[in-house]
């Protein structure tokens, strides 16, 4: 005899609705049930939802030699990772820009203007000038001087968290703001209002030393593979690579130097010998003119371009990790780290202004953590000296002490 437990929406409320074969003894049992009902609508007996409920029906049932089919109670089995999505706004830059009122279009460059004052780096006022935008375009045809800090955690609910920015996107809002406000001068608001989120302590990604050897023998382009090259070796940010210009290389010193990286410091980095013939390879094939990585134009080359063929090149090596061109930074401090280099040496090739920055290498360059056995290894090599023969013992075996 078979009970069937199944979903049901009655009465405003989920219900469990239960099934069975038109027998007189199957009803009297189901009707002993407590809470249960009858659903003239459904045709078929019922009780209110709960997990709980569900496993005393089955216990219930079983104990009284019925067969329990509850499969739609059952959960599916789901994915152990769900990659967080990025939802893209309704609108893109221009179209938000345009739909502005004029009052806030003259605001927004004037903000801007203001930010380069301040010396800013272009790349820090296009993203300040981004966050700023999604702010009017979230609060048009709203009095700038009208917006309180309730207005701005409600944006940073709604767009920030909403669209899934991450924690240092976020961050840099609020640097934005801080500046938005202080430019505007608001009157509910002091810059000092806005907190930003604390930082995510996550380790950076790492690339072994096998895989970027991988990385760029799988790279059949030269240029892709000089990019490749420079980025690790140098442990250059993305932006100074697209910034060098070939008045940098210094082959008889050995030297890179990178003029105005992040926070406007130069600073020589040492080439990599056995780049150097790569290097002299591009250079006679491209014959660029004034930046080592030039696009067609002459002028610089494309940060979106690196990424993309980056991806491309990890794909053909086999690499399943999530690779940026930071990552290879990463990875050029990391093995530096395990080689020996000191910290502070680590610090000036890398250009950190803190050395708490670059301490953070420390928790993943594991030179001598690597020399710790695991527990379960000195356990198995344990049983297996004391073993006659020194017969060695498998996880996968059955053996007696």
């Amino acid at each position: 005899m078979k009970i069937t437990l199944s979903k049901l929406h009655h009465n405003n409320d989920n219900q469990i609705a239960i099934g069975f074969d038109d027998k007189e003894i199957t009803k009297a049992i189901i009707k002993a049930v407590e809470g249960v009902a009858w659903s003239q609508t459904h045709k078929t007996y019922y009780v209110l939802y709960s997990k709980n409920t569900i496993h005393t029906l089955f216990n219930y049932f079983r104990s009284k030699s019925y067969f329990v089919d509850y499969s739609q109670f059952k959960k599916p089995i789901r994915n152990t990772y769900q990659p967080l999505i990025k939802i893209k706004p309704s609108l893109n830059m221009i179209e938000m820009f345009k739909a502005l009122p004029p009052t806030y279009k003259e605001l927004l460059k004037d903000y801007a203007g203001f930010l380069k004052g301040k010396r800013l780096s272009e790349s820090t006022v296009r993203s300040y000038g981004y966050f700023v935008l999604r702010l009017m375009n979230f609060y048009k045809p709203k009095d700038i001087q009208d917006i309180k800090k309730k207005d701005i955690d409600y944006f940073f609910e709604i767009v920030l968290a909403g669209e899934n920015f991450s924690i240092s996107s976020h961050r840099q809002c609020v640097s934005a703001l801080k500046y938005f406000i202080d430019y505007c001068n608001l009157p509910s608001m002091e810059p000092d209002d806005l907190k930003r989120p604390k930082k995510s302590k996550k380790l950076p990604i790492v690339l072994s030393k096998e895989e970027i050897l991988d990385l760029i023998q799988v790279t059949k382009n030269l240029k892709h593979r000089a990019i490749i090259g420079l980025l690790y070796s140098c442990g250059l940010r993305i932006g100074e690579l697209l910034d060098l210009k070939i008045s940098s290389l210094d082959f008889d010193r050995n030297l890179l130097r990178v003029n105005q990286g992040k926070g406007r410091k130069d600073r020589s980095v040492v080439m990599s010998e056995v780049l150097k013939p790569l290097i002299f390879n591009y250079l006679n094939t491209y014959k660029p003119n004034i930046f080592i990585i030039e696009g067609r134009d002459g002028g610089p080359y494309s940060a979106t371009s690196v990424r993309q063929f980056l991806k491309k090149s990890c794909s053909s090596a086999g690499i399943k990790k999530q690779v940026t061109p930071h990552v290879l930074r990463h990875s050029y401090a990391t093995h530096l780290m395990e080689n020996g280099v000191d910290l502070r040496h680590i610090q000036l090739l890398l250009g950190h202004a803190k050395p708490e920055t670059t301490m953070i290498y420390t928790h993943v360059a594991h030179k001598d953590l690597m020399q710790i056995s695991s527990p379960l290894d000195t356990i198995i090599q344990s049983i297996t000296k004391s073993h006659k023969n020194n017969t060695e013992v498998l996880l996968s075996r059955n053996y007696n002490i």
